[in-house]
């Protein structure tokens, strides 16, 4: 395995926080890393001194002769000029076009992108996959990207995972890569760097074996890292019995996994916090009932029927523009649909998560601690009071930073003070908008076990596919045909109808309900599929009642070990016969579209 890039002993010391103390560290060819750690530790800072960028104030870092590194920072500062001219220069259509691994980058990333158009007139979006796409058409053998998910959705964060392992593997070069992105580490890296008190700590494998490894360490750790112990253990926990929508799990050392998760409840208790979801919010929450919604000559929502009950924890996909936001808007009252009605329960409280932090603004001169203080001084998280102190280190601010002026915070302070302010204030219906923008892997973490001991209903738009697996119970597409799509099969069935539709021939036609695979099937065939499909629903729907009144019972017999067995049972038989209806929907929806 050949040595592209190494630092040796490199210091670098901003104002008069050191970032890096002399950091020893190697990339050879074929590794792909993945670099974590707290907000302002250092992560970008570290890429650039490997880069070349930055110089270090002592140390050096070393190339392998000729290696060539191409860098993707947080800033997408393209400058003018069209986008064909910032991706390919002044190089001629038939130097790159025939080039298949050219193309593939073209499909990927730039499917929706006017060539010709300028790159000043992009999108956040647009502007992005630009430039991941102007370094990925080159043959550099060090790619270094700097938070490369930001501004993708969860198509676009899949579409890259896979490029890259296939790109980087072997003797082809190798990757670093900076991102909050669990998923996308998982998916991506086989090392993980942890950057952290100016040192630079090496892990095997993804995001998964770096929390074993943290969780190892933590147990050798002094009795004040309880608190960091607890949540590692917590999470471990989860990785290790896997998302039900993940097509496999994560692989690591099982039984050293399996030692630390022994005695490790499941994140959430569902039956009480269902119990309680119920009894703060009674049995009506959101009902969205016909509902249409159009902005010029553009439908986004079309005759849109939705019930949210209470403790649903639903992650909402979907393609950029089809409405995501809009339909949170709708169920918070901020906007009201061209037709049909959104139907509020009398005991419904809602709070929304922005993806602006400018709310914070009026408060700039208030200390974080102060700001939770004015909303509350306690809330009750999981069965447990908390003061506003407690509940601002539980979200990561440390008692320090908790004195800290809201002006002086970083972007991604500021969105934790944001969620901080929505939970005090305890609504008992949550809507999250994009809630991990400029969050760390650490705070995520914080921020799911905080909601895991939260009792209402959750509603979350998120491009970070492992968040919404993580806290969330169930997923709902909006495919840009103004439906609103269950997902039995997660987000990896999101994936697999738009890939799916995306095959379809361009020429032909929309049909009212799309079609996401080749049309094989008579009309009766799909007739039929469709009858299939609202039957399954229906009787899903009738499980779902089911199963919340059988918990209701077992809450209210607790000590009655005889009922509770025979309650036990009737659970295991509902959730049979629900796996057997969603795998008889998946392929019943294929036919129907």
């Amino acid at each position: 395995m050949a040595h592209l890039l190494g630092a040796d002993r490199v210091t670098l010391t901003l104002g008069t926080r050191t970032l890096l103390d002399e950091v020893s560290l190697g990339l050879d060819d074929g590794q792909r890393i993945g670099v974590v750690g707290p907000n302002g530790a250092g992560k970008s800072t570290l890429l650039r001194v490997l880069s070349g960028i930055q110089a270090p104030d002592d140390g050096r870092v070393t190339r392998s002769g000729g290696t060539r590194i191409a860098v993707l920072e947080q800033r997408d500062d393209l400058g003018t000029g069209t986008v064909l001219a910032h991706i390919h220069g002044s190089a001629d259509e038939y130097e790159w076009a025939a080039d298949p691994r050219i193309r593939q980058v073209h499909d990927g990333l730039l499917p929706d992108v006017d060539m010709t158009a300028d790159v000043s007139t992009l999108s956040g979006g647009q502007r992005r996959r630009v430039a991941l796409a102007a370094l990925l058409v080159r043959d550099d053998e060090v790619l270094v990207l700097d938070e490369p998910t930001n501004h993708l959705d969860v198509e676009g964060v899949a579409w890259l995972a896979n490029h890259l392992s296939d790109r980087y593997r072997g003797n082809n070069g190798a990757l670093v890569v900076v991102t909050h992105d669990r998923w996308f580490l998982d998916a991506v890296c086989t090392r993980t760097w942890e950057v952290h008190d100016g040192i630079v700590e090496q892990y095997e494998g993804g995001y998964a074996a770096y929390v074993l490894a943290r969780a190892e360490r933590a147990r050798t750790a002094s009795a004040t890292e309880e608190k960091r112990q607890n949540l590692l253990r917590k999470e471990l926990a989860w990785l290790r019995r896997g998302a039900p929508a993940r097509t496999s799990k994560p692989k690591f050392r099982i039984d050293a996994a399996n030692a630390l998760i022994e005695n490790e409840p499941p994140p959430r208790d569902r039956m009480e916090l269902d119990r309680m979801a119920t009894a703060r919010l009674g049995k009506d929450v959101l009902d969205v009932e016909d509902v249409t919604l159009t902005f010029g000559d553009r439908t986004l929502l079309d005759d849109v029927t939705w019930r949210i009950g209470p403790g649903d924890r639903i992650g909402m996909v979907g393609v950029n523009g089809a409405g995501k936001t809009s339909l949170l808007r709708l169920l918070s009252g901020r906007l009201e649909p061209t037709s049909g009605r959104v139907k509020r329960g009398k005991t419904v409280q809602i709070a929304e998560l922005r993806q602006d932090v400018e709310d914070l603004d009026e408060l700039a001169h208030l200390r974080v601690v102060e700001v939770i203080e004015s909303e509350k001084r306690s809330v009750v998280v999981g069965g447990k009071e908390l003061t506003a102190a407690q509940l601002v280190e539980r979200l990561g601010f440390t008692r320090e930073r908790s004195r800290t002026p809201v002006r002086d915070l970083s972007g991604g302070e500021r969105r934790r003070l944001q969620l901080l302010r929505l939970l005090v204030g305890e609504p008992n219906v949550l809507l999250l908008d994009e809630p991990t923008n400029d969050l760390d892997t650490d705070t995520l973490a914080a921020l799911e076990d905080l909601l895991d001991g939260w009792p209402g209903t959750l509603i979350v738009v998120s491009h970070d596919r492992y968040l919404l697996e993580r806290v969330c119970d169930k997923q709902v597409a909006l495919l840009g045909d103004g439906a609103l799509r269950e997902l039995p099969g997660g987000v990896e069935q999101y994936l697999d109808l738009r890939r799916d539709a995306l095959a379809l021939p361009a020429a032909s036609p929309a049909p009212a309900a799309p079609a996401f695979v080749e049309s094989t099937a008579s009309a009766a065939d799909v007739r039929a599929a469709r009858k299939e499909v609202g039957r399954i629903e229906r009787r899903l729907s009738k499980i779902a009642e089911l199963e919340a009144r059988v918990h209701d019972k077992m809450a209210a017999q607790a000590t009655d070990h005889v009922a509770v067995a025979a309650l036990d049972a009737e659970l295991r038989a509902l959730a049979d016969e629900k796996d057997e209806l969603e795998a008889a929907w998946l392929e019943a929806a294929e036919i129907a579209g």
